[in-house]
């Protein structure tokens, strides 16, 4: 493989990257050429939208669960810049490179596993980073113990001292004392804590500590927000409920939960709309919606950054980590030159592969978070997941001579939006049993070159669909499908997420709500697009191969004979 095929990536190449994520978990290490060839393919995707810094982790020095090249975003490209052959290698970088890998090697000891904080999204020059939880005393102390043992012979005198010495009150000081000044270098005031826990604990031993239960209170000049979140051990009950999510909730009477949620800012109590002190009765569709809704609005409204972990920072963490890129990718606020296959090459191997998911484990043991994560997509396709929602929700109170409708294009034949070269528009349904699950239909990929061969994993709201105009005889309630069982509708051969309104024959809007309808629809189409082409490659790569009596395949092959589409076994290949 060549770097020259990273220009353009293809839903085959989300294929393999999943066959490669399910056989190995990443770990920095010399002769890794797989793992530096999608680390390669990362820096080519940033760099079509932004200027960055890359700090080396060499052998894993930082974190041997980390990227072996870990991205710093400094700023958006200009169109011109995006356009000009010449690239700004020989722009002076934002940040003191050296420096800023000096204060990394010594704030590392103050994370669980040296998962120190990274910057991994940019929106208008605030950061959302990522971590893992605070260490506890015992990890600290043997971590900087090892590494004072193995350091190197000629490693500086202060250093090895600043790493081995002192006493126990005097380390917590110095290394969480590094970490805040990490934080602060980054401009981080929001600190959104996942954990279900004050402290994670293991057979009566602390394991880890977080910033809420800090005895000495070193954390008080950020707002620290409790936002408890099921484990991905959740996610296998998820799956044994027929990856069904509405109605199902997390017991959070267990002994070892004794975190609550906790929002100490009373702004984003108050301006989100939500009973937070109901949070408990919510299921996990409703609990994970209202999580993005107070991310979204502190990106929105705030003029710092905020720091996102878990205990390890390998599962919850990317989840949502994953969701904020998507969903300020689908409002075309971050990489907003990224196909969907670009954008879903890049949250995949980023987010979740390089930074240490487990995804052989998690699907050994059943614990589909990471499938949930891409099938939550159907859920934050409305504007109210949007940046853009107050700018919206302001437009709708003028009146239409009041509202800019320049260049904002509706089908003539259509007032509400529709996909060029499709005859469906595609409704909001409720649930059902099998509403989450995808379902398989038989594709054309010279139809859709979003799709490959083989199956294709279809979202699971388009199982019913509302015709706009017909244009098939005698195909009920799967109108949309062709007769050689081919879908159409979500995205066009001759379309891209990126001229979505552009078709020949077309009107202006006439109304501000139309033009808030058509960038829902925009928004929808676009994570719907992703989604799709994630379902068929974990489909065919993992499901299939994970299968058997209890796996998602047969589940699947069950549902597409309740519903007519099929008779007998699929294959998955």
């Amino acid at each position: 493989m060549s770097l020259a095929s990273s220009d353009e990536i293809k839903p085959e190449d989300i294929h393999n990257l999943l066959e490669h994520c399910v056989k190995t978990a990443h770990k920095v290490k010399d002769g890794d050429i797989e793992g530096e060839f999608i680390m390669e393919r990362c820096l080519v995707l940033f760099s079509k939208d932004y200027r960055y810094s890359v700090i080396k982790n060499f052998s894993g020095e930082l974190c041997g669960h980390y990227p072996s090249k870990v991205v710093f975003l400094e700023y958006q490209l200009s169109d011109d810049e995006r356009n000009c052959k010449k690239r700004y290698d020989d722009v002076q970088s934002m940040y003191d490179v050296p420096r800023m890998r000096e204060l990394i090697k010594q704030a590392r000891y103050a994370r669980c596993r040296s998962r120190f904080p990274v910057p991994v999204i940019l929106y208008e020059g605030k950061h959302v980073c990522r971590s893992a939880t605070l260490a506890s005393g015992a990890e600290m102390f043997g971590r900087t113990g090892l590494d004072f043992l193995f350091s190197a012979p000629d490693r500086p005198q202060e250093e090895a001292a600043d790493r081995g010495g002192g006493s126990g009150a005097d380390t917590f000081d110095r290394f969480r004392g590094h970490d805040i000044n990490l934080l602060k270098t980054l401009s981080i005031r929001y600190i959104c804590d996942l954990m279900v826990e004050k402290k994670k604990v293991k057979f009566g031993m602390n394991i880890t500590s977080s910033e809420k239960v800090d005895k000495e209170n070193r954390y008080a000049d950020f707002c620290i927000l409790s936002v408890p979140y099921p484990g991905c051990e959740f996610f296998k009950e998820w799956k044994d409920n027929s990856y069904f999510g509405e109605m199902m909730k997390f017991d959070w009477n267990q002994d070892y939960v004794d975190a609550n949620l906790d929002i100490p800012d009373d702004s984003l109590l108050n301006k989100i709309g939500l009973d937070w002190k109901k949070y408990r009765t919510w299921d996990i569709i409703q609990l994970t919606q209202n999580y993005m809704k107070l991310f979204i609005h502190i990106l929105r409204e705030g003029n710092t950054g905020i720091l996102v972990h878990c205990i390890s920072g390998w599962d919850r963490t990317p989840m949502f980590i994953s969701l904020l890129r998507l969903s300020l990718w689908a409002d075309g606020a971050a990489h907003a030159t990224l196909s969907p296959a670009e954008i879903l090459y890049l949250t995949l191997a980023y987010d979740w592969y390089l930074f240490g998911h487990n995804l052989p484990d998690r699907v050994n043991k059943g614990e589909e978070i990471l499938f949930f994560c891409f099938n939550f997509l159907s859920y934050i396709t409305s504007d109210e997941f949007s940046l853009k929602s107050s700018s919206s929700a302001r437009k709708v109170s003028r009146t239409d001579s009041e509202c800019n409708m320049d260049g904002v294009l509706l089908d003539s034949d259509h007032r509400r939006f529709s996909i060029r070269g499709s005859n469906t528009s595609i409704s909001s349904l409720g649930s059902c049993g099998f509403e989450n699950a995808p379902v398989f239909f038989t594709t054309n990929p010279e139809e859709d070159p979003h799709l490959s061969h083989g199956p294709m994993a279809v979202p699971n709201n388009l199982r019913k669909m509302e015709t706009t105009r017909s244009t098939s005889e005698g195909c009920g309630s799967w109108q949309v499908v062709s007769s050689c069982g081919s879908l159409r509708g979500l995205v066009s051969s001759h379309d891209s997420p990126h001229s979505v309104g552009s078709s020949g024959s077309s009107g202006r809007l006439s109304s501000c709500q139309e033009a808030i309808e058509y960038v829902e629809s925009t928004r929808h189409k676009k994570l719907d697009a992703v989604r799709r082409i994630f379902h068929n490659a974990y489909v065919n790569k993992i499901a299939a191969k994970s299968g058997g009596a209890g796996g998602i395949g047969n589940f699947l092959d069950q549902f597409a004979e309740k519903v007519g589409i099929r008779s007998g076994k699929t294959t998955l290949v």
